[in-house]
């Protein structure tokens, strides 16, 4: 009985806990979504990217914003429940039904090693595969929007490889006075210099209609030169100057591991690749493996540092004051966990020592609370 009733009193401080993490990470990273939704919106004022490519985009980086806050979220979870159940006068339950300190510490434990397997999962599978995915769209993605890359007066180079310039624009895409110079895949350009043209702007066809108008191409030291009165400039083959090239943080954590042991620990040459598996890439790498499978430790220390609280209860005269100190501390871990994760990649001694340090904190934390609360609950 009474250990159903320990279960039961567990329970509902988890519960209460997870509900308040729950409704915090959701509410903050709606909030860090939206704000860096509008940083996105150079996609289509400056890249010329569709508004479906744009939404798409910012939802698939939704993963990310997720898994960097919620270490934080979860420390301030657990820092207010047991706030808000010593205000309540509900701790004083758990240690009259029998529940001693360290047993609810070690019941906290339990606890961090579902978010520290929760937090790996998110950032080795999820993140990567949703970066991975969102770089991929726009990869794969023409120019969707470009009456608003066009603008009178203003050389405009954000397409890739081309060069526009319009004197005058008027009323439903119809210009005056049109610039394009256009390098091919072999370094030939083509100058259009036309009187005025048009823009047709579909899902299926997006070309400018340019006429009277002289073409010049220029390949090597030969110069052509030939007058037109109609052309149709195709402009579906243009992508913008938008970042397609694939990013470590992109890779599945697989292949980081793979090549991180093939090639640069056992020396395997055949496990190179110009552009995801090089010397070049071994300190992102690292840092990258660390952030993903090594960087969640810390929220067992995370966790224990808001255990801190039972030291003090409410009526101790400085306990507001010993709860201020215990929330810096909390967040000193937290700057401490970043601090690794960006000095792991500079070394193996510094990668080994930033794998063992969580769990420094962690036992150090752990000796002192048992030794803390060795004596009776008070």
């Amino acid at each position: 009985m009474i250990e159903f009733n320990k279960k039961l009193i567990f329970r509902k401080f988890f519960l209460d806990n997870t509900y308040f993490f729950i409704i915090s990470l959701a509410s903050l990273s709606i909030i860090v979504w939206v704000i860096q939704a509008v940083n996105f919106l150079d996609f289509v004022t400056e890249d010329g990217h569709g508004l479906l490519v744009y939404l798409n985009y910012t939802l698939l980086n939704l993963p990310k914003i997720v898994s960097r806050l919620m270490p934080f979220i979860f420390f301030i979870s657990i820092f207010y429940t047991i706030n808000k159940f010593e205000d309540n006068n509900e701790l004083k339950i758990f240690w009259i039904s029998g529940i001693d300190k360290r047993e609810f510490i070690n019941n906290v434990i339990k606890f961090s090693i579902i978010f520290i397997i929760l937090q790996v999962l998110i950032s080795s599978i999820l993140v990567p595969t949703a970066q991975n995915k969102a770089r991929t769209y726009i990869q794969s993605s023409n120019i969707e929007f470009f009456p608003s890359l066009i603008n009178e007066k203003k050389f405009i180079d954000t397409v890739e490889n081309l060069t526009i310039y319009i004197e005058k624009k008027n009323g439903n895409n119809q210009y005056e006075n049109i610039y394009l110079k256009d390098i091919d895949q072999n370094n030939k350009t083509k100058i259009i210099i036309a009187k005025n043209g048009n823009l047709t702007n579909k899902k299926d066809e997006r070309s400018l209609n340019l006429y009277e108008g002289k073409i010049i191409n220029i390949n090597e030291n030969e110069i052509s030169t030939f007058n037109f009165s109609e052309t149709v400039f195709d402009l579906s083959k243009y992508l913008s100057k938008s970042v397609v090239d694939f990013k470590i943080q992109e890779k599945n954590t697989y292949s980081l591991i793979n090549c991180k042991i093939n090639y640069h620990l056992l020396k395997k040459d055949e496990f190179y690749d110009v552009n995801n598996c090089n010397k070049d890439s071994a300190i992102m790498m690292k840092e990258e493996i660390f952030k993903r499978l090594f960087k969640p430790i810390y929220f067992i220390a995370i966790g224990l540092s808001a255990c801190f609280l039972l030291i003090f209860s409410k009526e101790n005269n400085n306990h507001k004051i010993s709860r201020f100190i215990i929330f810096i501390y909390g967040v000193l871990i937290l700057i401490i966990s970043e601090m690794s994760a960006a000095f792991s990649g500079q070394n193996n001694l510094m990668f080994i020592f930033s794998v063992f340090l969580p769990l420094t904190i962690f036992l150090i934390q752990y000796i002192f609370l048992n030794l803390k609360f060795k004596g009776p609950n008070i």
